[in-house]
């Protein structure tokens, strides 16, 4: 039989998420980093066949330092503080791959999903370069475990974010802020120039038009290469959050690494700092959006 696998206490003594609050909630824009956790737990550095440095190749780095000014401008950030390596909650909770495991998961466990097929479930078997993280294999209760630990702190808070701007203003906007490799930048013509960023709304199912075409002027104004949906046209929260008929928008954010990072040694660059000061502006004008025309009687669901 497999040897079982350290206990995850971690997270039964250290914070799983933060939330950073405005004084006075000011927008009904709410803005989300959920893959840059950089408090690596103890039991997966020790039953990892991978070191702390090519854990983190899986982390959307320091993008909750890209929008931790939100709060300024009336609106909170939720950040995950756990890795993303040790759960992803841009995944469904069900999302779960039968090979990590020595024992049975549940019968209700989506093990079909493309995700999950590539190791990138709610626990992922590799990280972002295709290394596998475990060399040995987990039992269902570690999972179990994790899930209870920060999966479901993470996505209560979110819900109730959601449900306190819809309460207050009418409707919500969640803007799930991520980061992708440069190699994903790459740009899909010879001759054009990298794209910079992605705008994911599901393809126009996940939140209103004039939401994405807001942010995309705002950032085409700065410079910035912006495509839409492609190459990521958002995870499981803009597709489970987002609900625009309800008053629900959510509009994922990719920015392209190499405007920021240095991705071999993982460590910010220069150029940071600029970056950070379109960020802030983009959060200024985001949250001074009209969204009157957005809002649904609560009658309505």
């Amino acid at each position: 039989m497999p040897e079982k696998f350290d206990r995850p206490t971690s997270y039964r003594e250290r914070r799983p998420i933060d939330v950073l609050t405005p004084n006075e909630t000011g927008s009904a824009v709410i803005f989300a980093s959920p893959h840059s956790g950089r408090d690596y737990p103890t039991d997966l550095l020790r039953n990892s066949r991978l070191d702390h440095h090519a854990l983190r190749q899986s982390e959307d780095s320091y993008v909750d330092l890209l929008f931790d000014e939100a709060p300024r401008f009336g609106s909170p950030l939720l950040r995950a503080l756990f890795p993303r390596a040790y759960v992803d909650v841009n995944r469904s909770r069900e999302e779960l791959d039968p090979r990590m495991f020595a024992d049975s998961v549940p019968r209700s466990a989506d093990t079909r999903s493309s995700r999950v097929i590539a190791g990138l479930g709610v626990i992922p078997r590799i990280v972002a370069d295709g290394q596998d993280i475990y060399g040995r294999k987990l039992y269902y209760i570690d999972a179990r475990r994790r899930l209870s630990a920060c999966y479901d702190p993470y996505h209560k808070a979110l819900r109730g974010l959601v449900d306190e701007a819809r309460a207050r203003f009418g409707c919500a906007i969640l803007i799930d802020c991520h980061s992708m490799p440069s190699a994903g930048g790459a740009p899909f013509r010879t001759g054009e120039p990298p794209i910079d960023f992605v705008l994911g709304d599901r393809f126009g199912t996940s939140c209103a038009p004039e939401i994405i075409r807001h942010a995309e002027e705002i950032l085409t104004g700065f410079g910035y290469q912006v495509t839409r949906n492609a190459p990521y046209a958002g995870g499981y929260v803009a597709a489970s959050y987002g609900r625009p008929r309800n008053g629900v928008h959510a509009l994922q954010i990719e920015i392209n690494r190499a405007l920021y990072l240095d991705e071999r040694r993982i460590a910010r660059t220069d150029a940071f700092e600029a970056l950070r000061e379109h960020m802030i502006e983009l959060m200024r004008r985001l949250t001074g959006f009209d969204v009157s025309g957005l809002c649904i009687p609560q009658a309505a669901e």
